[in-house]
């Protein structure tokens, strides 16, 4: 799509997630219970504390501020400041629905803002609304090669693409692979070319190799960071995020998204500014996580398939046996009634591994090991 040609109707791919109905049945059918892990859906509950202010918010009646109310802006540049050592300015800070609908809408936005414009740049193997948010924009959606680590290798981007580009997308934790991106290098990358780079940092707080790091901690200049409740607050239901950096492109976005009507509930902000300000809960979230993880890849390890603990999220990236992710899920359903995500869902170069979000319970975990044995 793009460079002026004819636009041709767009074409509904499947959604990848659906793909798995008939191995859910399979695993059903055998043992009952589904152990799904294909989905980074959060189980746990979220803190008391979050649904006390959404309970006690008295916010129903009126319009919230589709940017976000100063308490919820002014919790995340706090949080910012606490967690990672950046300031930030409230007023440069912008509410989102979650953070499904910015990524897959901001590529159309961008393209409003710079019509020359035609292609989002994204890693090889990564969160799919990347690539369908540029399909939908009428973009060119080219992807940036992976290293043998899966970081993102900027130098490989064709200096034609850069020319065409409306963002850069980087993703620190990595989802699926888990990787840890050179954020700064990838801003710096951004700055030399006049491209805006677009940090999504959705899994900031479970970072397992090292601090929580912002592409913020370079600049704001040329750069947005994206961040969401719904992992780090088992928050997921409520779709409350949020992005921050460059000035004038949040101040842009900000008014473009009043016009278009994106507005986050009143007592949906009122729960996301508690939610920023308490880390506590944070805190017993990363430990459940890092149990599962490490959990999890001793029952693969048991079963001789590789899926070593990932740089940061919650996320284990197995190598499939003869590289044939979709023969692991068969398998894994039939076997275990473990649902898995091929990684071809995650781009062709994913495709010789499978994806285990650890979102799901302990006694689960058990009772996959009970299975096994």
């Amino acid at each position: 799509m793009g460079g002026g040609g004819v636009v041709k109707p767009f074409v509904m791919p499947p959604y990848p997630y659906d793909r798995l109905n008939d191995l859910r049945a399979v695993a059903r059918d055998t043992f009952g219970e589904v152990i799904d892990m294909s989905i980074g859906a959060p189980a746990d509950p979220p803190p008391q504390v979050i649904l006390d202010a959404m309970v006690g918010s008295d916010s129903e009646r009126g319009y919230p501020p589709s940017i976000g109310s100063p308490a919820f802006r002014t919790a995340a540049a706090s949080w910012f400041d606490r967690r990672v050592g950046v300031t930030i300015d409230p007023a440069h800070i912008g509410a989102t629905i979650g953070l499904k609908e910015f990524v897959a809408g901001v590529p159309h936005w961008l393209r409003h803002r710079d019509p020359s414009k035609d292609t989002v740049l994204y890693p090889a193997v990564s969160y799919p609304s990347y690539a369908m948010g540029a399909e939908l924009a009428h973009c060119r959606a080219v992807p940036v090669a992976v290293d043998s680590d899966w970081r993102m290798d900027v130098s490989s981007i064709d200096p034609a693409d850069a020319a065409r580009a409306v963002c850069l997308w980087v993703n620190s934790p990595g989802n699926p692979a888990g990787a840890l991106e050179d954020l700064a290098a990838a801003a710096e990358w951004g700055r030399a070319h006049g491209v805006p780079v677009i940090s999504d940092e959705c899994y900031i707080e479970f970072i397992w190799d090292g601090p929580p790091k912002t592409i913020l901690q370079s600049g704001q200049d040329g750069v947005l960071a994206i961040h969401s409740l719904s992992k780090r607050s088992n928050f997921a239901g409520a779709r409350a995020g949020f992005y921050a950096g460059d000035p004038e492109l949040v101040l842009w976005l900000q008014e473009l998204r009043k016009h278009l009507g994106f507005m986050v509930p009143g007592p949906i902000q009122a729960a996301a500014a508690a939610a920023l300000n308490d880390d506590d809960h944070v805190e017993v979230q990363r430990e459940r996580y890092r149990h599962r993880l490490e959990t999890m890849s001793a029952i693969l390890g048991e079963m001789g398939i590789r899926a070593p603990m990932p740089g940061g999220g919650f996320y284990l990236w197995a190598e499939a046996p003869d590289g044939d992710a979709w023969a692991l899920a068969d398998r894994l359903a039939n076997e275990l009634g473990v649902i898995c995500s091929p990684g071809e869902f995650y781009g062709e170069a994913g495709s010789g591994h499978a994806r285990f979000a650890l979102v799901v319970n302990e006694e689960q975990l058990e009772t996959v090991r009970s299975r096994l044995s």
